[in-house]
C-alpha cells in the first residue's frame, strides 16, 4: 500500500502525517509521550490536516496530558531492594555476588535474583534482564500464536520482540512479519495477548477501519478494557540516543 509520511507544527504540536488510500482522516495521540498522528487519504491536503488537528486541540492536549502524569518508575540502578515487573507483578531484587556468568531467575512469588560479579556494572545488570525478559516472552508467544492464528485464519510468517519507543507492537501485512515491544514482559498475560491479537488481525485488515475493530469486537470483545489498562500502566525510566 502507497503512503507518503512527513510533519508538519501545528499549534506548537508535531504532527507526524501519513497520507494513504484510506476513506477517512484518523487522528490520534499515543503513549509514552502523547506522539500525535493523522492517517489521512491521499486526496486531503495538509490546510485540511492542519484545520482537523487545531479542531480537536482541546482532546489532543487532554490526552497528551494524561500520558505525561502516568507514574514512571525512577531511573534503574540495579541493586538489591529495587521493584521491577514481570507479567504485571511487582518483584523485589535480590543481587547475590557470584563469579560466574550474570544471570536472572525467579525466587518464589516475589524475588527476582540477580547473580552477578560484585564490579558488574548497571548497564551489564540490565542487560541481563532484558535477556531474562525477551527469554520469557519467547516462551509464552508461541503458545498464544497456536491458540490465535486458527480462530482468526491467519499465519504470520516471522515474529520477533524488540525494544520500541512508542509502539507495543507492529505489523508488516506484505511481509506478514509481527514485531512485539519487549516492555510487554513486565505486563500482565492479557496485555501480551491483546497487542499479538491486534497484530494479527492486520494480517486480515491493514488499517484501523470499522471491519478491523468488528474483528477484534467479535473474538477479544473485553479488548477495550485490556488496551486502557495497558496504556495507563507504569511506565519504564528509559533513556534512548
Amino acid at each position: 500500500m502507497a503512503t507518503d509520511s512527513h510533519t508538519l507544527h501545528i499549534a506548537g504540536l508535531s504532527v507526524e502525517v501519513v497520507r494513504k488510500p484510506i476513506k477517512n482522516l484518523h487522528l490520534g495521540v499515543y503513549p509514552p509521550e502523547g506522539r500525535v498522528r493523522v492517517a489521512t487519504p491521499l486526496a486531503v491536503d495538509d490546510d485540511a490536516v492542519r484545520m482537523a488537528v487545531i479542531n480537536r486541540l482541546g482532546w489532543i492536549k487532554r490526552q497528551r496530558a494524561r500520558f505525561q502524569e502516568q507514574p514512571r518508575q525512577s531511573q534503574r540502578r540495579m541493586v538489591s531492594g529495587e521493584s521491577h515487573y514481570f507479567l504485571g507483578q511487582r518483584y523485589r531484587l535480590r543481587v547475590i555476588a557470584h563469579d560466574g556468568a550474570t544471570r536472572i531467575s525467579l525466587r518464589g512469588k516475589r524475588v527476582l535474583e540477580l547473580r552477578a560479579r560484585p564490579d558488574s556494572s548497571a548497564e551489564k545488570r540490565e542487560e541481563a534482564l532484558q535477556a531474562f525478559y525477551r527469554a520469557e516472552l519467547k516462551q509464552r508467544v508461541p503458545e498464544l500464536l497456536d491458540k490465535w492464528q486458527p480462530i482468526l485464519g491467519v499465519e504470520a510468517a516471522a515474529w520477533g520482540i524488540k525494544r520500541m519507543k512508542t509502539k507495543w507492537g507492529t505489523c508488516n501485512p506484505t511481509a506478514r512479519r509481527i514485531w512485539l515491544n519487549l516492555e510487554l514482559a513486565k505486563k500482565p498475560v492479557q496485555c501480551l495477548e491483546y497487542i499479538l491479537v491486534h497484530e494479527l488481525t492486520h494480517l486480515i485488515e491493514r488499517t484501523h477501519n470499522e471491519r478491523f475493530l468488528s474483528v477484534l469486537d467479535r473474538h477479544l470483545p473485553h479488548w477495550r478494557l485490556v488496551r486502557d489498562e495497558l496504556n495507563s500502566s507504569m511506565l519504564a525510566d528509559e533513556r534512548w540516543s
